[in-house]
């Protein structure tokens, strides 16, 4: 991996195994294999994919890097894998459930697991709203993250919900991050959810000039019933 190894050793003072970076290549070689037959991504050239959907996964580090033991993470629209799988193969010991919607890529997904011979890592083919209104996911998850998924109060309960009190919400921004995180629809949206923001955090990739940024919340009280709502309804009617 000529340009990841040396990006994450930046951005993260971390040096990956060979292990790591062979897997890695094999990450980036089924991507490729399989975006021939399906859309997987729009993000292709090898260059764009090491720094754009494995470096930038990996910043997520940045926020959980120090409670990383054990914990569990739910990355919702995940696509790809992103930011969920990088950071197995560099964490061995989270636990992560990978959500998605879109059965092409769920298979790819399940694919990659069983490629990369992954360990306490599940791919669902769900909507985020569906699985928070269930017993074995409402609440369970010390973190929840997302990438450009959706305009934060939509974002927030997709997740919030999915998160148990204590745990934490990250979504990965572009440009408008703060605008977005500090908007009384979304400060409103985290109020009735449970959650408080607690940081917006610059990322700086090399070679990206668009700023990004991770968005941190805090899950400081139970999500009430009624919330998330049925499919679909978040994105139509946004609490605000």
């Amino acid at each position: 991996m000529e340009y990841l190894a040396p990006t994450v050793k930046q951005l993260l003072n971390l040096d990956l195994t060979s292990a790591q970076i062979n897997s890695f290549r094999i990450y980036a070689e089924e991507l490729a294999a399989w975006n021939e037959k399906f859309n997987l991504t729009a993000i292709k050239e090898p260059k764009d994919v090491e720094i754009k959907h494995f470096a930038d996964s990996l910043s997520c580090l940045l926020a959980i890097r120090n409670t990383q033991h054990g914990i569990r993470l739910i990355d919702v629209g995940t696509g790809a894998g992103f930011p969920g799988v990088p950071l197995k193969i560099v964490c061995p010991d989270l636990k992560i459930t990978l959500v998605e919607s879109v059965g092409k890529k769920v298979k790819f997904l399940n694919h990659l697991i069983e490629k990369l011979e992954l360990k306490n890592v599940i791919a669902i083919q769900s909507r985020a709203e569906e699985l928070g209104q269930q017993a074995e996911h409402r609440e369970r998850y010390d973190w929840a993250v997302a990438r450009a998924v959706a305009v934060m109060p939509i974002l927030l309960e997709y997740l919030l919900p999915l998160v148990k009190v204590g745990g934490k919400v990250l979504a990965q921004k572009g440009e408008s991050a703060p605008a977005e995180a500090q908007a009384k629809d979304a400060e409103k949206a985290a109020r009735i959810l449970g959650g408080t923001l607690e940081q917006i955090k610059q990322v700086e990739l090399p070679t990206i000039v668009e700023p990004r940024y991770l968005v941190i919340f805090n899950k400081a009280a139970a999500t009430p019933n009624k919330y998330p709502r049925r499919a679909g309804t978040p994105a139509k009617e946004p609490i605000k």
